[in-house]
């Protein structure tokens, strides 16, 4: 049995869509942040070094040219089974930038007619009603169109500390907006950031849910190369999660989730040497078997949704 078994997720949604398989195509599409160009601060987010999760980050290859190269370093069985794709503008803030840059961009990815989705990845602070409309116009279209949103936990604290420039606030007025006009949101947090525990990381949860999410994304915070996390994490400043206890988390959070909810992924993997810690996220499935593990154990997605709704209405 697998996580398909447990979990409503992505893949197996695309699947009984699509009627077969379906990848994800990175992009790097030159976007800065806010964060890091100075309209914020500088530096960015102290977890973040973006080339850790984008293989084209820095190769100046045009859209078209990333769109290509994705679909040639898929594996072979999967270049057999796939014949659609999906355009994910992941590098960066990927709203950040005026107008018709970003519509050209846009553009130019969906020029490819085996492209039948877009997922923009961005900071829930960067997101104006231009994009959404623009959004909105390719939705309407028929194109697939999931907002991706970076919020990492709903602790206004926790934020602050590692340096993300926004407030859960942001988030919340964003999604309302994407919303409003019938766009999906996938909301990405982060397990183990410092200070948080698993009462953080099931607020967040009922955060987000309250403001009406439709999709999820989560990790464990794991340390790269050229992040302000690796010198914290050098000075023995920082800890990270073991693999049983993020299992442990997340499958937590995943039986708390009502069944609607489509999980984009449940863990995170890295390659070394950009990986730093903890060294189990260098291994593509061992954290999704230990994930798997726990929720045959303890029961699958929405199989605690009660325990989400007590604590709603403690609060």
């Amino acid at each position: 049995m697998g996580l398909d078994d447990f979990v409503n997720t992505f893949g197996a949604v695309c699947k009984q869509k699509y009627g077969g398989r379906i990848k994800k195509l990175t992009i790097d599409a030159a976007f800065t942040c806010p964060n890091r160009d100075g309209s914020l601060g500088k530096g960015g987010c102290t977890f973040c070094n973006v080339s850790s999760f984008n293989e084209q980050q820095g190769t100046g290859q045009s859209i078209e040219a990333q769109l290509h190269q994705g679909k040639q370093n898929l594996l072979p069985s999967a270049k057999q089974s796939t014949s659609k794709y999906i355009a994910y503008f992941q590098a960066y803030t990927s709203t950040y930038d005026e107008y018709q840059v970003l519509k050209q961009k846009y553009d130019q990815a969906l020029a490819d007619a085996n492209v039948v989705g877009l997922h923009i990845g961005t900071r829930p602070d960067c997101v104006p009603d231009a994009v959404l409309d623009l959004l909105l116009e390719y939705q309407n279209q028929g194109i697939d169109v999931w907002l991706e949103l970076g919020l990492q936990t709903a602790n206004d604290e926790t934020l602050k500390k590692i340096n993300r420039g926004h407030q859960f606030s942001q988030y919340e007025d964003t999604v309302l907006r994407a919303r409003k006009r019938g766009l999906k949101v996938c909301t990405h947090l982060i397990l183990g950031l410092p200070g948080e525990s698993d009462v953080d990381y099931q607020a967040s949860l009922k955060a987000v849910l309250a403001a009406g999410v439709d999709g999820l994304k989560i990790h464990p915070l794991h340390i790269v190369e050229g992040s302000t996390m690796a010198k914290q994490w050098r000075n023995q400043k920082l800890q990270t999660l073991t693999k049983e206890a993020y299992a442990a988390s997340v499958a937590k959070l995943i039986r708390m989730t009502p069944l609607n909810i489509i999980f984009h992924r449940v863990t995170a993997y890295a390659k070394k040497p950009m990986l730093l810690a903890p060294d189990w996220c260098a291994f593509r499935w061992e954290g999704l078997v230990a994930i798997v593990d726990q929720l045959r154990e303890h029961g699958g997605q929405g199989c605690e949704v009660n325990v989400l709704s007590a604590n709603r209405s403690n609060n």
